[in-house]
C-alpha cells in the first residue's frame, strides 16, 4: 500500500509542477476520485512535456513509443520503476478506462516534435480532441466510478475550446522555436507569413487569424453549454478548467496585449477564486 501512495503523490506533484490548473480543479474533486485524476492528468502533462526532454524527434518518438507499448501491454521492465506508470495502470485497472483513447493521445503528441505547420483548422480540432477532449472524457470515467458517463460531445467540445486557448497563450513561446499550431487554412486566409510569427513581428494578419480563433473557441465554449443537461453531476470536477477560459481570452484580446511577446497568464490567487467559486457548477459558470 506505501508504494501505491508513494506512486499516486509522485503523479500529483508531477500534475502541480506542470498542470497547474487542472492540479487545483482535481484538489477540488471528491477524495474517493482524487488520486486517480492526478494519475491521468500526470500521463498527460508527461507526455505534453516530452519535446522539452529531448534534443532530437527521434528519442522524442522513442519515449511516446514507450507509453503506447506499455498502454498495450508490452513487457516493459522499467515500468516498476516509473511512478506515473504505475498510478496510470492501477487508475486503469479501477476505473476499467478505454486504452484506445490513452493510445490516442500518445500518436497525437508525435506532432509536437516537429516543427510542420498544422494543415487545417480541422487537424487542429483533431489534435485538440486527442490531446485534451480524451483528457476530459477519460476524468469523466474516473468521476463517474468507471461508468461510461456518456459526455462524449460535450468534453469533444471542451477539449477544443481549452486546447485552442492554451495555444493561443503559449504562441511566443512556440513561435520562439518555429513550433506552428495556426492552421494553413487560416493563415491562408487571413495572408498570414508565418515567417513573421517566428520573428516575433506581430502583424495585421496576425491579429485576424487569432480574432477568428478566439470565435471559434466561443463557439465551441457554447456548444458545451447546449451539452450540459447531458453530462451528470459528478463528472462536473472535470469540465472545472474550462472556467479559466473565457477571462485568458479577455486578456488575450485586450488592445495592448503583444501575442508574440506576452504570454497571457491569471494570478493564483484569482484561478484558486475563480475555480473555487465554480466548483460543483462548473458547466453553469462557463
Amino acid at each position: 500500500m506505501a508504494v501505491m501512495t508513494t506512486d499516486f503523490d509522485h503523479a500529483a506533484d508531477i500534475v502541480r509542477r506542470f498542470d497547474k490548473d487542472r492540479y487545483l480543479s482535481a484538489l477540488l474533486a471528491p477524495e474517493t476520485h482524487r488520486s486517480g485524476l492526478m494519475a491521468l492528468y500526470a500521463f498527460s502533462a508527461e507526455i505534453a512535456r516530452i519535446r522539452e526532454l529531448v534534443s532530437e524527434p527521434l528519442p522524442g518518438e522513442m519515449r511516446l513509443q514507450w507509453w503506447r507499448d506499455l498502454l498495450e501491454g508490452t513487457e516493459h521492465g522499467a515500468a516498476a520503476s516509473n511512478p506515473v506508470a504505475n498510478a496510470l495502470l492501477q487508475t486503469i485497472d479501477r476505473y476499467k478506462l478505454p486504452k484506445k483513447g490513452l493510445v490516442a493521445m500518445t500518436e497525437a503528441r508525435v506532432f509536437d516534435l516537429y516543427n510542420d505547420q498544422m494543415p487545417s483548422l480541422n487537424d487542429l480540432e483533431g489534435y485538440a480532441g486527442e490531446t485534451v477532449s480524451g483528457v476530459i472524457q477519460l476524468a469523466c470515467f474516473v468521476l463517474n466510478g468507471g461508468k461510461d458517463p456518456e459526455t462524449a460531445t460535450a468534453a469533444g467540445h471542451a477539449g477544443v475550446a481549452y486546447a485552442l486557448t492554451g495555444l493561443m497563450r503559449a504562441l511566443p513561446w512556440h513561435g520562439s522555436r518555429r513550433q506552428m499550431y495556426l492552421p494553413k487554412d487560416v493563415c491562408e486566409r487571413h495572408n498570414l507569413d508565418v515567417e513573421t510569427v517566428f520573428r516575433a513581428e506581430t502583424t495585421p494578419e496576425l491579429g485576424a487569424v487569432l480574432s477568428e480563433l478566439r470565435s471559434h473557441v466561443r463557439h465551441h465554449l457554447s456548444r458545451v453549454q447546449q451539452a450540459a443537461g447531458s453530462v451528470p453531476p459528478e463528472c462536473d470536477n472535470a469540465f472545472l478548467p474550462l472556467v479559466l477560459v473565457e477571462p485568458f481570452l479577455k486578456k488575450l484580446e485586450a488592445p495592448r496585449h503583444d501575442p508574440l511577446k506576452q504570454v497571457i497568464e491569471l494570478s493564483q490567487l484569482r484561478r484558486q477564486w475563480l475555480l473555487w467559486r465554480a466548483s460543483g457548477r462548473a458547466l453553469s459558470r462557463i
